[in-house]
C-alpha cells in the first residue's frame, strides 16, 4: 500500500500546506488537474476525507490534519538522509531557503551572496524579502535574518552585520522652508514620512535615546510607505522626514543632498543575526554559507 501512495502522499503534503492546489501544482510542476486526482484516489484508497474544498479555499479536515503532522517531520527526515548522502560529491551542493527583510537583503546578505553562488555554483539560495516578522519554521524556511532584539530565545543566532544607527533625514529645500527640530518632540510639529509595519499594520513609532533616556514618536504627515527606498525617495523630493537606517543614506548625506537632524538622540543598537531552528540538521551548504556570513569586528 505504500508503495502506490507514496507520491500520492507528498502531493496531499504540498496541498495541505499551500492550502491551494493551484500553488501545490506549480510547487510540483503538475497539473491541477492531475493532482486533484491523485488526491481523490488516496482519499478513496482510505477511505477518509483529507481535504475541505471550496470555491475559495482548500484546508485539512481533522483526519488531514493528523497525517499532515505525522507526515511532515518523516518527509524531513527523508530529504535530510538525501542531501546528507549528496553531500559525499566532491562539490558543495544543495538548496538553501533564506527569510530576509529588505534593509537586511541590500545591507548584508546580497553582498555575500554575489561572491558565494560564484564560488559554489552547486548550492541554489532561494530568497523571499520579506518584512514582516515571518515564523521560519511554518514557512519552511533554513534560516531567517532579523535584528538582534528580534530574534526568539529558543533559535540559534549568528551575528551576521556591524551596529545600525538610525537618521532622521530630510533635504535642504524642506528645511529651508520648515526649520529644524532640535528635539524629538519638535518632530510632531513637521511633516513626516511614516513607516506601515507589516506584522500588525500599525505604524512605526520613531525611537530615540540620549543621557539613558529612551523615547518614542508617534508622527503625522501626508505620506506612509511600507518600503525603505520610497521613504528616501520621499525625502530628497523635499516631501517630508525620515527615519532609515544611517547607512542607506550615506551618498546622499556626504553629496548634502539629504541633511541628517537629531543625531545625539540616534544611539547604535544591535545588528542582524541570521537565525535558525536549534534542533536544525546542518548541511555542508548550509554551514558554508553560515561561515560566509558571520560577522567579526
Amino acid at each position: 500500500m505504500l508503495k502506490e501512495n507514496f507520491n500520492d502522499l507528498m502531493s496531499f503534503i504540498e496541498v495541505a500546506r499551500e492550502r491551494s492546489f493551484t500553488r501545490a501544482a506549480a510547487k510540483l510542476g503538475v497539473s491541477q488537474s492531475a493532482l486533484s486526482h491523485a488526491i481523490r484516489g488516496l482519499e478513496e484508497r482510505l477511505q477518509l476525507r483529507l481535504l475541505t474544498r471550496t470555491t475559495r479555499s482548500v484546508a485539512p479536515t481533522e483526519a488531514g490534519e493528523k497525517l499532515l503532522a505525522s507526515l511532515s517531520p518523516r518527509f524531513a527526515d527523508l530529504e535530510n538522509e538525501l542531501v546528507a548522502l549528496s553531500e559525499m560529491r566532491e562539490r558543495p551542493a544543495g538548496n538553501i531557503r533564506l527569510n530576509a527583510a529588505e534593509h537586511s537583503m541590500q545591507s548584508v546578505l546580497w553582498p555575500v551572496l554575489k561572491t558565494f553562488v560564484v564560488d559554489y555554483p552547486d548550492i541554489n539560495v532561494e530568497i523571499s524579502v520579506d518584512n514582516a516578522l515571518t515564523d521560519i519554521v511554518s514557512g519552511q524556511f533554513d534560516a531567517g535574518i532579523r535584528l538582534g532584539e528580534q530574534v526568539a530565545k529558543d533559535m540559534v543566532a549568528v551575528r551576521v552585520g556591524p551596529e545600525l544607527t538610525m537618521s532622521v533625514i530630510g533635504s535642504p529645500a524642506y528645511f529651508a522652508k520648515h526649520g529644524y527640530p532640535a528635539t524629538p518632540q519638535d518632530l510632531q510639529q513637521h511633516n513626516c514620512i511614516n513607516m506601515r509595519l507589516p506584522t500588525r499594520g500599525g505604524l512605526y513609532a520613531w525611537e530615540f535615546e540620549k543621557d539613558g533616556r529612551e523615547l518614542k514618536i508617534r508622527v503625522d504627515g501626508q505620506l506612509t510607505f511600507n518600503s525603505l527606498r520610497q521613504r528616501i525617495d520621499a525625502a530628497l523630493q523635499g516631501l517630508g522626514l525620515a527615519f532609515v537606517p544611517s547607512d542607506t543614506v550615506c551618498d546622499e548625506l556626504a553629496e548634502a543632498r539629504l541633511i541628517r537632524v537629531l543625531e545625539a538622540w540616534c544611539k547604535p543598537f544591535p545588528g542582524y543575526y541570521l537565525y535558525y531552528p536549534s534542533r536544525k540538521q546542518h548541511t555542508t551548504a548550509f554551514s558554508l554559507l553560515v561561515d560566509a556570513l558571520r560577522y567579526s569586528s
